[in-house]
C-alpha cells in the first residue's frame, strides 16, 4: 500500500489501457486519488479495482466518448466543478491508418475530434485550475507534431495542435501558477497502432519504446520543471536550438511589405 498524501485528484482521459493507464498508476503510486475517463467501463472498473488493492487510491470511473459531444461535456464537467482535482492527464487520443487520399474521411473526422476538439475543450475547462490559482496540466502530443512529412498530415496536424496549444497555455497561465506540460512521444508500444488499422510489427524494435518508460520519462520531464519533454531526446539543446530557430523567424514573419525576392515579377513587368 502506498502512503495516501493530499495531492487531490488526478483526473487522466483515454485511462482505460495504455499510456492512459501507466499514468493511472504511476500517480496513484504518488499519492494521487483518481479519476479515469474512457469509453470501456469493464476494462475501467478493472483497473479501478487493482489500484485501489495495490495503493489504497480511491478510484472513480466514468465512462465518456470524447468523439462526441455529450461525452465531452461529461468530461469537462467533471474538471469544471470537482475542486478536488489538482491534475490532469489530458491524454485520450486515435489514429488512423492511411494518407489523406487513401483513408477514411469519416474516420478522419471522428480523430480531428477527439485528438483536436476534445483536447481543447477540455484544456479549457481546465480554467477552474487558474481560478484556484494552482494545478498541473499535462497534453499528451507526439514527435511527429515536428515531423509531419513521417506519416499521414491529418494525424501529425492534430498533435502539432496539442503542442501549440501547450505552448500558448504555458504563456497564457504563466501568472496563475498553473503549470502545463506537453509530452512529445515517439512510438510507443500501445493499442493504438491495432486500433487504427496499422502493424506495430512493422517497426524497427530499436525505435518502440514501452508506454511504463515513456511515461517514466515524462514524468521525470514534469519533476525537472520541462514545459516539453520529449522521452526519446538524448540532448534537450537540440530542441533548445530548434525553437531558438523558430523565435529568430518572429520579426520577419509580418512585415509592411513583401520580402525583396517577390519584387523581382513587379520589376520585369515595368
Amino acid at each position: 500500500m502506498v502512503e495516501r498524501t493530499e495531492k487531490g485528484k488526478a483526473l487522466i482521459t483515454g485511462a482505460s489501457a495504455g499510456i492512459g493507464a501507466v499514468y493511472a498508476e504511476r500517480l496513484a503510486r504518488r499519492g494521487y486519488d483518481l479519476i479515469l475517463l474512457a469509453r470501456d467501463m469493464e476494462r475501467l472498473q478493472a483497473l479501478a479495482g487493482r489500484l485501489h488493492d495495490t495503493t489504497g487510491a480511491e478510484v472513480e470511473v466514468v465512462k465518456a466518448d470524447l468523439s462526441t459531444r455529450e461525452g465531452r461535456e461529461i468530461a469537462a464537467r467533471k474538471l469544471l466543478e470537482d475542486a478536488a482535482i489538482t491534475l490532469f492527464v489530458n491524454n485520450a487520443g486515435m489514429a488512423v491508418e492511411g494518407t489523406l487520399i487513401a483513408a477514411d474521411p469519416e474516420k478522419l473526422e471522428t480523430m480531428i475530434e477527439v485528438n483536436v476538439t476534445a483536447v481543447m475543450r477540455l484544456a479549457a475547462a481546465a480554467r477552474s485550475f487558474a481560478a484556484r490559482r494552482g494545478g498541473t496540466i499535462i497534453n499528451i502530443a507526439s514527435v511527429l507534431a515536428l515531423a509531419p512529412e513521417i506519416l499521414g498530415g491529418v494525424y501529425s496536424g492534430t498533435k502539432a495542435f496539442v503542442l501549440n496549444l501547450s505552448q500558448s497555455m504555458q504563456v497564457e497561465l504563466a501568472a496563475s501558477g498553473v503549470r502545463v506540460q506537453a509530452v512529445l512521444p515517439g512510438a510507443t508500444r500501445t493499442e493504438i497502432w491495432n486500433r487504427s488499422g496499422g502493424d506495430i510489427n512493422q517497426l524497427p524494435a530499436e525505435r518502440l519504446m514501452d508506454a511504463e518508460e515513456m511515461v517514466d520519462a515524462a514524468l521525470a520531464g514534469l519533476d525537472a520543471g520541462e514545459q516539453i519533454t520529449i522521452p526519446s531526446l538524448p540532448e534537450p539543446a537540440d530542441f533548445d536550438a530548434f525553437t531558438a530557430a523558430r523565435h529568430a523567424l518572429g520579426p520577419n514573419l509580418s512585415r509592411k511589405h513583401a520580402a525583396a525576392r517577390y519584387k523581382l515579377a513587379e520589376s520585369l513587368a515595368r
